[in-house]
């Protein structure tokens, strides 16, 4: 078990891949701290790990309220005495061409997506300075690498968790910290649902896999970056596209 008893937060873990990614956590030992919006969801997280012989716990986590992070990070520290992985998967999408994105959508994708992801790291990194170590994931996408039709907002925010990871990888790896940025391609997750079959069809035809890539896959990618077979894995930006961008 590459993970054994590491204590890992993942936002946005009830489902999609940061639910894969908390069972692939708790596969490899990890204790998973699941957080998410919906309680009833959270519990049926945290049931499937527990019922597998996994350990977790869950909290309802706004990512836009430090408030409800800081409870989540004290009762973990309280606990657990440490955190050894953040994995700041939480995100949203509003889309609409510039042209006609309202102000609404441009602040609501920003404030969850990148404000989130400053908030939770900044509740977690007192922590792991004192204990000298820790790994800090930012979920990016392809998207933040190389922008995306009617994605203004979305890649503001994904090129900005790029530019986080980054700065926090000469920031605190000297103290033991790595951070790293994963960019998912076009996954089969509920956030596709919208999608015409027609444009499903086409962007899967431009994949030299010929596929579109699984929660799983993207989970398989963050277990490995917080293991300590990765442990001079710093500030990189990881592509899981399955070739799309060749």
């Amino acid at each position: 078990m590459r993970l054994r008893d590491k204590i890992s937060i993942i936002t946005g873990s009830a489902r999609g891949i940061g639910r894969a990614t908390a069972l692939k956590f708790a596969a490899e030992g990890a204790h998973v701290v699941v957080c998410d919006l919906d309680q009833t969801s959270i519990d049926a997280v945290v049931k499937t790990i527990t019922g597998k012989g996994g350990k977790a716990s869950g909290f309802v986590v706004d990512v836009t309220d430090r408030s409800s992070i800081d409870a989540m990070v004290s009762a973990v520290i309280a606990k657990h005495g440490r955190i050894d992985t953040l994995v700041n998967n939480a995100g949203i999408v509003q889309d609409a061409r510039m042209i006609n994105m309202t102000d609404d959508q441009f602040d609501k994708v920003i404030d969850v997506n990148l404000k989130g992801t400053y908030n939770c790291t900044k509740a977690v990194i007192d922590a792991m300075l004192m204990q000298q170590s820790g790994v800090i994931l930012n979920a990016s996408s392809i998207v933040g690498i190389y922008g995306n039709f009617g994605q203004t907002n979305y890649a503001a925010s994904k090129f900005g968790v790029i530019g986080m990871a980054k700065t926090w990888a000469r920031e605190f790896g000297r103290n033991g910290i790595r951070a790293n940025a994963v960019c998912p391609g076009m996954i089969e997750t509920d956030i596709i649902k919208g999608i015409p079959e027609k444009v499903l069809q086409t962007i899967t035809e431009r994949v030299p896999l010929g596929r579109l890539g699984k929660p799983e896959e993207i989970a398989n990618t963050y277990a490995f970056l917080a293991s300590d077979e990765a442990s001079f894995i710093n500030g990189a930006v990881i592509e899981v596209g399955g070739g799309g961008t060749v």
